[in-house]
C-alpha cells in the first residue's frame, strides 16, 4: 500500500518566485532553499532549485551592471564619465584661477591645490573616466608652462596628454582673459 505524499502549498512557490526580486531576493531565496530542503512534502527539492535560482539571477545583475558600469570601455557609460569629468574639469578651472588670486601664482601641482582646498570642497582633482580597479585614482594632467600659463586636461582612454580623446574644460579661452589657462594644439585636434 502506497501513501500518497502531501504537497507544497501556492504560498511556498510563491516565495520561491518573490526570490527572483532583484537584491531583496536573496532573503527569499535562502528562505525558500531551507524550506524546500527542510520539508518532506513532494516538490521540496524543486523550491530550493527556484530560491536558488532567483539567488544567482540577483548575483548575474548586479555582475553585470557592475561591469558595464565600471570595466566595460566604450559605450553609453563611457559617454556619462566624459560628461562629469568635463563638469568637473571646468570647475577645476575656477579653483585653480582662484587658488592664483590668494596665493598670487598657480599652484605648483593638483596636490597642492587639493591641500588647500576646504574640508568638504566639492572642486574635485581627480579624472573620473579612470576606471581601472584597485588602482589609484589618477589626477587630471596639469602642467605649467610659464608662471602665467597652465595646460589642464583629463588624458582620456589612452591616457596619454595632448590627444585627440582629452576631456577639455568647457570654457571659452579669449586671448587677455586673464586666465592662465591653456589649450594645447594636440587636444584641439579631437574638438
Amino acid at each position: 500500500m502506497t501513501e500518497q505524499q502531501e504537497k507544497l502549498g501556492t504560498f511556498t512557490y510563491v516565495v520561491g518566485v518573490m526570490s527572483f526580486i532583484p537584491l531583496i531576493g536573496v532573503l527569499f531565496g535562502l528562505v525558500a532553499i531551507v524550506w524546500g530542503l527542510a520539508t518532506k512534502k513532494t516538490g521540496g527539492k524543486m523550491l530550493a532549485l527556484i530560491g536558488g535560482g532567483g539567488i544567482a539571477f540577483t548575483v548575474v545583475l548586479y555582475s553585470s551592471l557592475f561591469y558595464f558600469s565600471f570595466v566595460q570601455r566604450g559605450g553609453v557609460y563611457d559617454d556619462l564619465r566624459a560628461k562629469l569629468s568635463k563638469s568637473m574639469i571646468t570647475s577645476l578651472v575656477q579653483a585653480i584661477e582662484f587658488y592664483k588670486t590668494q596665493n598670487g601664482h598657480y599652484p605648483d601641482s593638483l596636490e597642492t591645490l587639493r591641500e588647500s582646498l576646504p574640508e568638504n570642497s566639492i572642486v574635485f582633482v581627480f579624472d573620473p573616466t579612470n576606471i581601472k580597479m584597485g588602482g589609484e585614482s589618477r589626477y587630471y594632467h596639469y602642467e605649467l608652462k610659464d608662471p602665467s600659463h597652465y595646460y589642464l586636461l583629463g588624458v582620456g582612454p589612452d591616457e596619454k596628454p595632448y590627444t585627440s580623446d582629452d576631456v577639455l574644460p568647457d570654457i571659452e579661452v579669449k586671448p587677455n582673459s586673464g586666465i592662465g589657462l591653456l589649450i594645447h594644439e594636440g587636444s584641439r585636434n579631437g574638438l
